[in-house]
């Protein structure tokens, strides 16, 4: 029986590139895809596919004609899912520009109308902030950092899952030979003390729904650079490659939180 592709990934460059680590990803928790490079147009693949969920990453709003979002829009409102993950060319972003497009009205996040990227230099922790099938015992109690996101505005019928808290670090030297109270010092006499400072937090992992579809909103990316430290996040190492792909090797509780955003987004997580 020959295997239904439920799934049209769009973006990240291409698979020999970083659309590797989200092709990786759903191979190993077999799902199967198309795929369209970020210099590709969406229209030849649309044809003759059937997708139930759409995956945009990384793929400019360019690429695609006044007919392809009129599919996507009509395939969430009759059942399908829509899911944006982050980057350069999503959102806004600094070529995206989906802020005007049709699926403005479909994700569960309002966009910026001018460059939305935020750059995090210093750490910058998922934050839980509701219960949700996605989110069930992943141990958010220690949390992977990212290097940066999309910034954006829930809608009022957006569930925010996960944000983006902002830290601010200082680093103070103290005299270790001065200070009676220290137990730690390096050997030049110097002992490093860290003060960390909560910052802002911003939207990261939005869910919603569109007519009888789901709609995600994940801002930051799926891919380095600003995936950052999520990437390894996990205590066991998951190796995996899509047919023409580059291999990955992740850690298992980011391949386990992807796998959750896809498989909630398709309609297939309560």
């Amino acid at each position: 029986m020959a295997v239904v592709t439920r799934i049209l990934y769009a973006g990240d460059t291409c698979l020999d590139g970083a659309a590797a680590y989200l092709a990786g990803v759903l191979a190993h928790a077999g799902l199967p895809f198309d795929y369209v490079a970020s210099d590709a147009p969406l229209r030849p693949l649309l044809k003759n596919a059937e997708p139930r969920l759409y995956i945009i990453s990384d793929y400019p709003a360019k690429n695609l004609t006044d007919a392809d979002f009129r599919r996507i829009v009509d395939d969430v409102e009759s059942g399908g899912g829509l899911l944006m993950i982050g980057g350069w060319e999503s959102f806004h972003g600094a070529a995206g520009e989906y802020h005007e497009s049709p699926l403005a009205d479909v994700l569960p996040v309002h966009m910026q109308a001018s460059d939305d990227r935020i750059n995090s230099p210093q750490p910058c922790l998922l934050e839980k902030r509701n219960e949700h099938p996605i989110l069930n015992g992943l141990p958010l109690e220690h949390p992977p950092g990212i290097g940066g996101y999309n910034r954006v505005r829930p809608k009022a019928d957006g569930e925010v899952l996960l944000a983006a808290r902002h830290f601010s670090v200082e680093v103070r030297q103290n005299d270790a030979s001065s200070d009676a109270s220290s137990d730690a010092s390096s050997d030049d006499g110097v002992e490093n003390r860290h003060a960390f400072t909560p910052g802002e937090a911003a939207p990261l992992l939005v869910v919603g729904r569109h007519g009888r579809g789901r709609a995600t909103a994940f801002t930051s990316d799926v891919a380095p650079h600003w995936v950052g430290g999520l990437v390894d996040w996990g205590p066991e190492r998951v190796r995996a490659q899509a047919p023409g792909a580059s291999d990955i090797e992740v850690g298992s509780l980011y391949a386990e939180l992807f796998t959750r955003i896809v498989r909630w987004t398709m309609g297939g997580l309560p």
